[in-house]
């Protein structure tokens, strides 16, 4: 009931955003179902059919995708003060959220079974012929497990991946510079001071004079002589080691704690995950490897590729999803070299800022215009054709994959409002923020741009041997 109302009460924007979500499901539901008619249709070839079904992973993962980004921008399901103290806590929303992409997910089901269920003719209306009319199975009947199954799963991985990306976590603590001291025997954790190896088995390095005598320039009158270390009674302190690893328990050597800065430590942000960048070229060769050993020539439009070119772009679009983070942090630090102006230093430190938010969609939105390339090389003039059932996946792949990066785009803004809402009040001139977004956009184009064709033109080389 909350999650009908808070969608409800939602912006026009967040229903476009859900409207996004129902319209990839149903195209995926469609996909999926056409997939099952095809093997109702064709007993005698299951290999076909398991292969089509397997294509229909692109799709549905693109529409996961798409959820879980159109989720994350949510406001209704954001995080505010107070709402915990009237049980909307973390995990109460993320709960609303999962609820939310179900019922989107579950709409767009419902549509692709009556569409599907229309085209069969079982509705009014006569059933379509023509090529795509194999795999709706006309005039055998739909078992329903199988039918339940392939439209449930649409919304049950959407809302899965939803509940997995917005979990509450616990927030990161600030990283300290201590440095590593070294200790008593059986002791743990970061010493106060950096001490040299030896130094504790010597009599009294332990014993530190207090700040009110380290500050005075001698002894008060009447005071008690020094005791045997030298040091004054009452004024020097034992720094041990006596915490359970949650905190820094520095005892005095009277029993009496020395006073300590107890200001909480601030969570640190969310760094910018570049150290996988590696990972992500080795990725990406291994898909484009895979696709050179198994990619073949279609030779007629009801030809389905093979799994092995299925796995080399699975692989190549993950190799860019994990590089791109990197390579967009790379963008933004090449746009800073060379004594940059205001301009290039506000757009770099942006890019920077923005990394992990719009770096895999933009990897992932590479991978898709590679693969269109690909495809438009191999199904030209003189190619197959390319049929409808393929169309259909290939917008839906495309097009969510577009909306998931423009969805980015929205979060990235709204993060940096508060930045920009602070620059504007500085004097900075709205036109230098407009050409600060301009030169970000040319920057990123420069640099995904030809790694697209690089990428396009490599997986084409063995399909026009």
């Amino acid at each position: 009931m909350l999650a009908l109302r808070l969608t409800r009460a939602a912006h026009l924007a967040v229903h476009l955003r859900r409207l996004l979500v129902a319209v990839a499901s149903a195209g995926t539901g469609f996909l999926l179902l056409c997939a099952l008619g095809h093997a109702l249709s064709h007993p005698d070839t299951p290999g076909a059919s398991a292969l089509r079904l397997a294509w229909c992973a692109a799709p549905l993962a693109a529409t996961v995708y798409l959820a879980v980004a159109v989720a994350r921008t949510d406001p209704g399901t954001r995080p505010r003060s107070g709402l915990s103290a009237i049980g909307l806590g973390p995990g109460r929303l993320m709960a609303v959220s999962a609820t939310t992409t179900a019922l989107a997910g579950a709409l767009g089901s419902v549509a692709a079974l009556l569409l599907f269920l229309h085209l069969r003719g079982d509705l009014a209306g006569p059933s379509v012929d023509g090529l795509a009319a194999g795999a709706l199975a006309v005039g055998q009947s739909l078992p329903a497990p199988a039918t339940l199954t392939l439209l449930a799963l649409v919304p049950a991985a959407a809302s899965a991946a939803v509940a997995w990306n917005l979990r509450p976590r616990e927030p990161r603590r600030a990283r300290t510079n201590d440095v590593r001291g070294y200790g008593r025997f059986g002791a743990y954790g970061w010493g106060k001071a950096r001490e040299t190896f030896g130094t504790y088995g010597r009599f009294g390095a332990r014993w530190t004079s207090s700040p009110a005598q380290a500050g005075s320039g001698g002894r008060a009158a009447g005071a008690e002589p020094d005791g045997p270390s030298g040091l004054p009674h009452g004024g020097a302190a034992l720094l041990t080691r006596a915490g359970d690893g949650g905190g820094d328990d520095v005892t005095a050597a009277g029993g009496t704690p020395p006073a300590q800065d107890t200001a909480p430590a601030l969570p640190a942000p969310r760094p910018a995950n570049t150290t996988v960048l590696p990972w992500g070229i080795a990725v990406l060769a291994a898909g484009l490897t895979v696709e050179t050993y198994t990619g073949h020539p279609a030779t007629a439009p009801d030809t389905t590729p093979s799994a092995g070119v299925l796995i080399g772009w699975a692989l190549t679009a993950l190799g860019l999803a994990l590089a791109g983070p990197g390579l967009t942090h790379l963008c933004g630090r090449l746009l800073q070299a060379a004594r940059p102006g205001a301009l290039r230093l506000l757009a770099g430190r942006v890019l920077m800022d923005e990394a992990h938010r719009i770096g895999r969609p933009l990897g992932v939105v590479c991978a898709v215009a590679a693969a269109g390339y690909v495809a438009g090389t191999l199904y030209g003039a003189d190619g197959p054709e390319f049929g409808p059932l393929s169309t259909l996946g290939a917008v839906l792949v495309a097009g969510c994959t577009v909306a998931t990066l423009l969805t980015a785009a929205v979060e990235a803004k709204h993060a940096r409002a508060d930045t920009t809402d602070a620059l504007l009040r500085l004097g900075a001139p709205p036109a230098t923020l407009r050409g600060a977004a301009v030169v970000r956009a040319l920057a990123l184009l420069a640099l995904f741009g030809p790694l697209t064709l690089a990428v396009a033109q490599l997986a084409t080389l063995p399909l026009s041997r």
